[in-house]
């Protein structure tokens, strides 16, 4: 279990001067709260909201979106009310989990409605806050962690429930991390046999591709802070279910997929952006047709950087 302490100090490593008092109040009063209640894991149900907030600390949210990851359930599931909330933490701790309360209650159990880009935008604007929509994106992910302990036609739905609206949500604010976590757990549940193969074939060639990724971004470093740029650069593995998508919507398998690995260069600004991609092309070779402009070209979300394939080191692309 999250210590409340790991959270303190994450909240503070980032914001010394956050209202640690407060957040350590939220705790105790959810832990009366919720005292004797327990998850479909026999485990006590405060490990829940410690987790939720344990995950906002990573986020690197306020105090006060904290204190409502702590509380998000005590107004549904205790006898607490949301002016109980605002007596004793205060207004803007009592909306966040009023807005986390109330996108609790909506149905899905409409497949169209969980389908439909409207449902989406539905939820953004009921949340009216940006940290109420994190809030219950931090919830989901803790449930689906420990999803294994419902029944499995819940795992089935609340896993598809993920894939469909909560996964894309957390695409559209730009927390990639966190879109590929829900993917690869409703993945898990939703397609147990494929994800079973498939996570034992990226096994396999982890330790060579994580090598492969350290030296890259070794000669990536290299490459662009010689020449002056000052760039962040980070690499990772295609994570479990958008291997499993690409690999399906091509009809190839596991060692047919050319972009398994991708980096990251994060420059000052759109002009070394797209001098650094020069520079890139000029190292190693650009794959035909494997360019895109998303600068130029936004996504919806306004998501803006190229895109570039290359035949990098040991000739992989």
């Amino acid at each position: 279990m999250v210590r409340l302490t790991n959270i303190l100090e994450k909240v503070k490593g980032y914001h010394p001067r956050a209202d640690t008092d407060l957040i350590n109040k939220a705790y105790v009063y959810a832990s009366r709260m919720h005292d004797g209640q327990v998850r479909k894991s026999g485990d006590a149900y405060f490990i829940h909201p410690v987790s939720v907030a344990d995950i906002i600390a990573d986020m690197r949210l306020d105090a006060s979106s904290v204190c409502a990851a702590l509380l998000h359930d005590v107004v549904e599931d205790c006898e607490a009310s949301v002016p109980d909330i605002k007596t004793v933490f205060g207004e803007e701790v009592a909306f966040l989990v009023d807005g986390v309360t109330k996108l609790g209650k909506v149905n899905f159990a409409s497949r169209e409605d969980r389908q439909a880009e409207s449902f989406r935008k539905m939820l953004v604007a009921m949340a009216r806050d940006i940290r109420v929509l994190l809030v219950k994106l931090a919830d989901r992910l803790d449930n689906m962690r420990t999803l294994e302990h419902m029944s499995t036609s819940s795992q089935e739905r609340i896993a598809r429930e993920t894939l469909e609206i909560y996964a894309p949500l957390a695409g559209r604010l730009g927390i990639q991390w966190l879109k590929a976590e829900l993917e690869d757990l409703s993945f898990k549940h939703l397609e147990p046999d494929a994800y079973a193969v498939l996570d034992e074939q990226v096994k396999a060639v982890a330790k060579n591709t994580d090598a492969y990724i350290v030296d890259v971004t070794n000669k990536l470093k290299k490459m662009l802070l010689t020449r002056g740029f000052s760039v962040q650069i980070s690499g990772r593995r295609k994570h479990l279910y958008s291997l499993h998508r690409k690999m399906k919507s091509s009809g190839i398998g596991f060692e047919q997929v050319q972009d398994f690995v991708a980096f990251r260069v994060i420059t000052e600004s759109v002009a070394d952006c797209y001098a650094t991609l020069g520079v890139v092309h000029s190292e190693w070779t650009p794959v035909p047709g494997r360019f895109k402009d998303y600068i130029a070209l936004p996504k919806s979300n306004m998501y803006q950087s190229l895109h570039t394939t290359v035949i990098g080191p040991a000739s992989r692309r």
